[in-house]
């Protein structure tokens, strides 16, 4: 067929999209349904506490921005929200980057080194199941009700998820990658650096996440203890006040802090090992 026939032959028309296909269409893309989630988790809340479910103790939606609005501005204590937010994050960040330090390398050297798990495996089945909380009177007793005890106890808390997931990221990697590299003529080192480490990156990066999650759980706990600042004060002294605004407040900007953070090490993990198959 010549340019010419080409030309004048029929343009098929384009048949126009029904009305439910627009809306399928919509429907499929997930930053609406992250908003209709959002917006039916809000409109839930606001008719359980205007029908009162939980009595005067749950207030709407609209109350709590209010009341994070006042918080903003007029101290409590003598701080302000953003203070008592920047004690709980400075306590939460010195901690994690500790446990960090310290329980990676040894879930890795226990991964490695069939000795050393020998070793530390017994002690720290021993005291992994001990809730951190358990901790709080000991840290009290050794460090009194400063700084340090805080910290001491958010890195008993997140140093856990540190080790066992360094440690299963190390024991749990494929076999067959071995192989491969020692049949493309690899040596011990190239198989730590180029197969080790990349394969268990991930399963590390997860047991840093969780880790980030157990400090800002474990710093309310801390923070509930002859603390005069941060968030775990803002939420005893709305219980102490009977202002549940104040407590859900606080919960909201814990949420909303964590999520940020938690966001921040998942990009760096993107960067750090691109590899990883993104199933989000």
């Amino acid at each position: 067929m010549d340019k010419q026939a080409c030309a004048n032959a029929p343009v098929a028309e384009k048949k126009p999209r029904k009305p439910f296909e627009y809306i399928a269409a919509v429907f499929k893309n997930v930053y609406v349904l992250y908003a209709i989630s959002i917006i039916c988790f809000l409109s839930i809340w606001d008719l359980v506490a205007v029908m009162k479910v939980f009595g005067k103790f749950m207030p709407r939606p609209v109350e709590v921005l209010q009341q994070l609005g006042d918080m903003f501005v007029h101290p409590l204590a003598g701080k302000t929200l953003l203070v008592h937010l920047w004690f709980s994050l400075k306590r939460v960040l010195i901690a994690f980057v500790i446990a960090v330090a310290i329980g990676v390398p040894i879930g890795l050297s226990m991964g490695f080194s069939p000795y050393i798990n020998a070793i530390v495996k017994p002690v720290f089945d021993l005291f992994k199941p001990m809730p951190p909380i358990a901790w709080i009177s000991l840290a009290i007793l050794w460090f009194g009700i400063g700084e340090t005890s805080k910290i001491f106890i958010i890195i008993i808390g997140a140093i856990v998820p540190c080790i066992i997931n360094s440690y299963n990221g190390i024991r749990l990697v494929d076999p067959e990658l071995y192989d491969c590299i020692r049949m493309l003529g690899g040596n011990r080192r190239q198989e730590i650096l180029e197969v080790t480490f990349p394969a268990a990156f991930p399963a590390i990066f997860a047991g840093i996440q969780i880790s980030l999650s157990m400090a800002w759980t474990t710093v309310l706990a801390a923070e509930l203890v002859g603390a005069r600042e941060g968030m775990g004060f803002i939420i005893v002294l709305g219980m102490n006040l009977s202002k549940p605004a104040m407590i859900i407040g606080g919960m909201v900007v814990i949420a909303f802090t964590a999520w940020m953070i938690s966001l921040a090490v998942t990009r760096l993990e993107r960067w750090v090992c691109p590899w990883k198959t993104n199933l989000e």
